[in-house]
């Protein structure tokens, strides 16, 4: 994610380096480079411009202090303003109502019917509401058949009528059908066309008008870049929509549309999609995004995901184990499907500061963990809680379940064998104060 542009900002920086005051020529060369990252984001050049003249400005006036450097104020200067262009503060969305209403407005293929499941089990898991997706895509057969999958893969119910031809009337009935089955929440997900026409704006008006909705989001794909701006303009200016809704975000190198379109319709980015399943949905923090945008990585992200997918007391029985020494596969396994369900692999690790650009040029594929997988579902139950009983026979067998070789076994194995060794001496207090000693007497701190 924005890795080109983390590349750009970098470089920009580099300008001040060593040098050991803040000036108007040195700060005009760095606002340069900001400027040219900022157009190679594809971001709009007015947005670009005024955003580096801000950044100038501030720079100049600014008193640089004994502790940090020119090129650290610049970063601190950059961030402050990234921060104010995207928003400044996270945005709630309006689900209240009886029921509450979300209409979802967007072009076909950016996201939209799959962006409306992942808010539908957003807040299924983490509000605890009771949501009803609507399909009034009238126009596609295929689009109301994904609206049922994406519901049935996520427990929740669809309404749709496959043979009316009125998207306003369809969405009218489902909410008098939300409140006769105990709905909380609507969801409509309306049709999309491949182009802006006004055919399609008057239905979704049409719709907007009938059903009153507590929030109107704009779902774009952040792929497209300006075009993604120019469309939520258009949009917004037939529709006045409440926010809007960045997906693929995890795809886009750039961040052209994540920078510019809050300054273009002053309406805020609510929420971004960073990957195909269903708990890849974000609240988008303005603040986190120029962190991650910078390089700094994204902790605070990062544990938040990991508090939603790791149940307390299934740590207290894990830490257990680990000081019995009982870690097993199984507990492995365990772990693993935990992290997978945070995201994929790159996009966590790219949360860690300073991975970001340790990974620009590393492939890490979504599905990273399959081969260990394959080895651990390949090993009997006996195996999996006593490793020690994998002798060279077993090992061959493993690998031909698996579809791997002998030496990948013997590699997970040596892994395995190094973790729960680690994990045991982690849990163990008196080993972590006599590592922390070691350590200070190599002088890490």
């Amino acid at each position: 994610m924005f890795e080109s542009l983390q590349e750009r900002f970098d470089r920009a920086f580099k300008v001040l380096k060593g040098q050991g005051q803040v000036t108007e020529i040195n700060v005009a060369e760095t606002a340069k480079e900001i400027r040219r990252a900022l157009l190679d984001a594809d971001v709009s050049y007015k947005t670009a411009k005024d955003f580096t003249t801000r950044v100038r400005e501030k720079a100049i006036g600014r008193d640089v202090l004994n502790a940090i450097s020119p090129s650290q104020l610049l970063v601190k200067i950059t961030h402050e303003e990234l921060t104010e262009l995207m928003g400044g503060q996270s945005a709630d969305i309006n689900y209240q109502g009886n029921p509450g209403v979300i209409l979802m407005s967007g072009l076909q293929g950016s996201g939209k019917t799959t962006f409306s499941g992942k808010l539908a089990n957003w807040l299924k898991v983490k509000k605890g509401k009771n949501p009803l997706l609507v399909a009034c895509d009238i126009y596609r057969p295929a689009a109301i058949d994904q609206l049922h999958v994406v519901g049935e893969s996520i427990g929740v119910a669809v309404y749709s009528e496959r043979d009316n031809k009125n998207a306003t009337q369809i969405a009218q009935n489902a909410i008098q059908y939300a409140k006769s089955n105990g709905h909380n929440v609507v969801i409509v997900d309306t049709a999309g066309r491949l182009a802006i026409d006004d055919e399609m704006m008057k239905e979704i008006e049409s719709v907007k008008s009938a059903i009153n909705p507590s929030e109107t989001l704009f779902v774009v794909d952040a792929m497209t870049g300006q075009d993604a701006v120019n469309t939520a303009k258009t949009f917004n200016d037939r529709l006045n929509f409440d926010g809007v809704i960045l997906t693929k975000l995890d795809g886009d190198t750039r961040g052209g549309a994540a920078l510019s379109i809050r300054s273009v319709v002053d309406k805020p980015i609510k929420f971004v999609g960073t990957g195909e399943k269903m708990e890849a949905l974000d609240v988008f923090h303005p603040s986190r995004m120029s962190d991650r945008i910078l390089g700094m990585g994204d902790v605070v992200s990062l544990v938040e995901r990991a508090q939603e997918q790791f149940d307390e007391e299934e740590a207290k029985k894990l830490h257990k184990k680990i000081t019995r020494d009982e870690f097993d596969f199984n507990d492995f396994l365990g772990q693993i499907q935990q992290i997978k369900k945070m995201g994929n692999v790159k996009d966590l690790m790219s949360m860690v500061p300073g991975m970001g650009k340790a990974l620009k040029d590393v492939e890490i594929e979504d599905d990273a963990f399959k081969q260990v997988e394959a080895i651990i579902h390949s090993m009997t139950a006996k195996e999996r809680v006593s490793p020690s009983l994998i002798d060279r026979s077993r090992k061959a067998r493993i690998a031909r379940g698996s579809g791997t070789t002998v030496e990948d076994v013997n590699k997970l194995l040596k892994q395995f064998d190094g973790t729960r060794k680690m994990m045991k001496q982690m849990s163990n207090k008196k080993n972590m104060l006599n590592m922390m000693n070691q350590m200070k007497k190599m002088g890490i701190k």
